[in-house]
């Protein structure tokens, strides 16, 4: 019984935390959304925005792999000359 009692209440703690941690993630979701829509009513355009954030995670190497993959393709349909 009082391990059945302790897994009960080590089960409790983790989903207290995940729905904190879920709170949390809201809420920065939120913010994040503001800062784009405080951006697009500047003039920015926010999909690029979107897509300059994604490219700065990647690595230097990922990066050039996928410009090149890109420039690439876009030749190929004869979208650069």
């Amino acid at each position: 019984m009082a391990k059945s009692g302790f897994a009960k209440e080590h089960l409790r703690s983790f989903i207290d935390r995940i729905e904190r941690l879920e709170e949390e993630r809201s809420a920065l979701t939120a913010d994040i959304r503001e800062v784009y829509n405080e951006a697009k009513g500047q003039g920015f355009d926010t999909k690029i925005m979107r897509q300059v954030v994604r490219m700065r995670k990647l690595d230097k190497a990922d990066l050039q792999e996928q410009e090149a993959i890109l420039d690439l393709y876009m030749n190929a349909l004869g979208m650069r000359s």
